[in-house]
């Protein structure tokens, strides 16, 4: 049974490592084998085709003179150029004889003289159409001792009815010049066969033999099915590497076909042998993993081991001391990563417990920078401070469910927790139907802050709109909101004690802004002098109004703000 985690590197890290090498070489050979033997027939083409275009060269010449002579049908040109077509093609390079042939008798040669009828006349030979009718396989002429093939046009009247026979000698020995020595690279074996597969010309390894499939070989014979039906195309043999290869490409001129041959394992030897010897490599992997995990594997097992107790004891509500990380790669690299995340954890718990779940996470940081933040106790500071409550929330409630009023504060709470968290604004208090936030210039200028506060209670009311229409949606009643802004220097801090502490405020500003608060009626925000004065000709005042605020002396003045003057900070 496999207890150490030793012995689970062995059988589970050295097994599939073992596999994937296995595999991979697998992958490897294939891929680089088809890779391989797909160049080879793109090569084996562009070879074959070179080598076709090269006969079709020397044949197109010829050929073109044989259909322009067929041009002269019906009279067209007359005798003359007819004569001096044919003259034409008698000194085409290659071509060592031309007959032009009566059905009823024989007529000279074209370079003796116009061709004539056996009855007489100068009109030349008169045909409606002709066409190549057979290009006869290489033979020895009796005349020139030449081997030569021949281009055979049929001269056929208006009924169908053949009146004359063209016949051109061309040399074959002039066709095939360098054909077959063109350089086949990996190609043992090269040859020229026609449509029925018997050799017209083949190089000296493939012997004698008259046929292409006599000697019974499979890629002969799927190269001779294969011509029937495509002008190109290449085969493989049976066999991991096939034993041999094939490929093939048909001359446009003449019913002939260009045959290579090549055996596989010479095409393949590069790949053979980097099978070998990755074989012998991946032992060497093997035995170097074997080494590797007797050496490492202590050591993995005992960070392991100490990440293993960490965490207990984190889960367990105690941090503890970070741990050290022996060694410099991924293993100390996740024993750094494990100690970030403990500071982390210590971090998030801290903001949670100081500031609760309502403070924008980058305010957080900014304030925990500050050496004093984590003690108890605070400092005096200029801030603006922001309160809200629902107007007649009371009755409402009484009129639903308890299920209803729950649903209402969620959807009022969460729309205007974000508004207050998009100005960086500190919610410290809930209380009911309503919540008192803050904004900390913390070092820097208190009046950005002051507008802050401004700005997020207009956004504030501005989004009871929204809410109103989600609260319809629902079936439940609409809501109004008073909002009061005031500022003033208070004491910011942690408030608590050492097991249980608070990031908050105290001082009389604070209670001053919640006598604003429960003077402003629903829909409005109104803001003490405190709050107007630094921001005169910054914003619209709808009104201004005097109350008796309770805690203070006389009557305080207060204005309600309608938004800020356009082109304004």
């Amino acid at each position: 049974m496999i207890r150490s985690l030793e012995q689970r590197l062995l059988v589970f890290l050295l097994v599939p490592v073992a596999g994937l090498l296995l595999l991979t070489g697998l992958i490897g050979f294939l891929y680089a084998r088809d890779v391989m033997l797909r160049e080879w027939r793109e090569a084996a083409v562009l070879k074959l085709e070179r080598a076709a275009h090269h006969l079709d060269m020397r044949l197109s010449r010829p050929v073109q003179w044989i259909h322009i002579f067929h041009r002269t049908a019906e009279n067209e040109g007359g005798p003359i150029v007819q004569e001096w077509v044919l003259k034409q093609l008698h000194r085409v390079d290659g071509v060592t004889g031309v007959e032009l042939q009566w059905l009823h008798g024989s007529l000279e040669p074209p370079a003796a003289g116009v061709p004539r009828q056996d009855h007489g006349g100068d009109h030349g030979i008169r045909f409606h159409k002709g066409r190549i009718s057979d290009v006869t396989s290489p033979q020895i002429d009796g005349r020139t001792g030449e081997k030569t093939v021949d281009f055979i046009s049929e001269l056929r009247d208006q009924t169908g009815e053949a009146v004359a026979r063209l016949r051109v000698s061309l040399s074959f020995d002039y066709l095939m010049q360098d054909i077959l020595k063109l350089g086949w690279g990996q190609s043992d074996q090269a040859c020229l066969v026609d449509d029925s597969g018997h050799y017209l010309a083949h190089t000296k390894e493939l012997g004698d033999r008259p046929h292409l499939t006599e000697a019974g070989d499979t890629v002969e014979g799927a190269i001779f099915e294969a011509m029937k039906v495509k002008p190109f195309g290449t085969v493989l043999g049976p066999g991991q590497p096939p034993k041999m290869v094939g490929g093939f490409y048909k001359i446009t001129e003449a019913p002939w076909t260009i045959v290579m041959f090549a055996p596989g394992e010479k095409i393949l030897s590069p790949i053979i042998k980097f099978q070998f010897y990755y074989f012998l490599a991946g032992l060497a992997c093997v035995a170097l993993i074997l080494l590797l995990i007797r050496r490492i594997g202590g050591g993995m097992a005992r960070s392991i081991r100490e990440l293993s107790i960490a965490a207990g004891r984190i889960a367990g509500g105690s941090y503890g001391e970070p741990l050290q990380a022996r060694t410099s790669d991924e293993m100390g690299h996740l024993i750094q990563s494990f100690n970030k995340m403990v500071e982390g954890l210590k971090e998030r718990d801290f903001i949670s417990n100081t500031f609760g779940r309502y403070v924008d996470h980058e305010i957080a940081k900014e304030i925990l920078s500050k050496p004093e933040a984590g003690k108890l106790g605070g400092e005096k500071r200029l801030v603006s401070i922001l309160m809200c409550d629902i107007r007649g929330f009371t009755p409402i409630s009484d009129s639903l469910k308890p299920e209803g009023t729950i649903k209402i504060l969620n959807y009022y709470f969460s729309r205007m927790i974000e508004r207050v968290q998009k100005h960086k604004g500190i919610i410290v208090d809930f209380f009911g139907d309503g919540f008192l936030a803050f904004f900390d210039p913390l070092d820097g200028d208190a009046l950005p802050v002051l507008r802050n506060a401004v700005r997020c209670a207009l956004d504030m009311q501005a989004s009871m709109e929204e809410l109103n229409l989600a609260l319809k949606s629902e079936g439940l009643p609409e809501l109004q909101m008073g909002i009061g802004v005031n500022a003033g220097e208070v004491v910011v801090g942690n408030i608590g004690s050492e097991s249980r502490a608070k990031y908050g405020i105290v001082g009389s500003p604070v209670n001053i802004t919640q006598r604003i608060q429960s003077v402003a009626k629903g829909g409005e925000v109104v803001i003490s002098d405190a709050v107007l004065s630094p921001l005169i000709g910054e914003v619209r005042i709808n009104r201004s109004f005097a109350s008796c605020l309770k805690g203070t002396d006389g009557e305080t003045r207060l204005f309600i703000v309608d938004g800020f003057i356009p082109g304004m900070p």
